[in-house]
C-alpha cells in the first residue's frame, strides 16, 4: 500500500472555464502537489495494483457524484482536464474552449466514442465528439450515453 490520501483533489477546468477540485479515489502512487500534470498512458507505471482494480470498475470516479451535487459537473459532459493540460491543448487545437459551453461530466459522448486521450493528436479527435455533444446535448443523448456508459462499464473496455 502506497502512503497518501485515499480522496485526490486536483484542480480541472470547467464551464465556462472556471477552475474546481474535481474528486476521485487516488489510483497511482502519491505524487507531490508541484508535480507536473501529465496524461496517463496505457500501462501506466503510476497506477497502483488495487488502482488498477478501481479504474477498471470505475469505482475511482464514484467522489465525482459531489461534484455533480455541488452543480461543478454534470452526469453526462465533457471530461474536464487539468488547467495546464487545457493551456497546452488551447495553443494547438482550434475551438478547444468550445468544450467549456456545457458542464463536464463523469462520462460523455467521446468517453464512450474515443475513451482516453493521452497526446495533442487523440486530443483533437476527442474535442470532435465533444463538439458533436456540445452542439446536439439533450434528455435523450444524454441518457443514450449513460446506457452505453452501463455497457462499457460491465464489459471493463477502455479503462487505464
Amino acid at each position: 500500500i502506497q502512503p497518501g490520501p485515499m480522496l485526490f483533489a486536483q484542480d480541472r477546468v470547467g464551464h465556462r472555464g472556471r477552475s474546481f477540485r474535481l474528486y476521485k479515489i487516488r489510483t497511482m502512487v502519491h505524487q507531490p502537489k508541484d508535480a507536473p500534470a501529465r496524461w496517463a498512458g496505457a500501462c501506466d507505471a503510476r497506477v497502483t495494483r488495487v488502482g488498477r482494480v478501481l479504474r477498471q470498475l470505475r469505482i475511482d470516479e464514484l467522489p465525482q457524484l459531489y461534484n455533480v451535487l455541488r452543480g461543478e459537473m454534470s452526469l453526462v459532459g465533457p471530461r474536464p482536464e487539468q488547467p495546464t493540460i487545457v493551456e497546452e491543448l488551447q495553443r494547438h487545437i482550434a475551438f478547444f474552449d468550445y468544450r467549456h459551453l456545457v458542464k463536464p461530466g463523469i462520462t460523455g459522448w467521446a468517453q464512450i466514442h474515443q475513451g482516453y486521450a493521452a497526446s495533442v493528436e487523440a486530443s483533437a479527435i476527442k474535442l470532435s465528439y465533444d463538439l458533436y455533444y456540445v452542439g446536439r446535448h439533450s434528455l435523450a443523448m444524454d441518457l443514450d450515453i449513460i446506457l452505453r456508459t452501463m455497457f462499457v462499464m460491465v464489459a471493463r473496455i477502455g479503462s487505464r
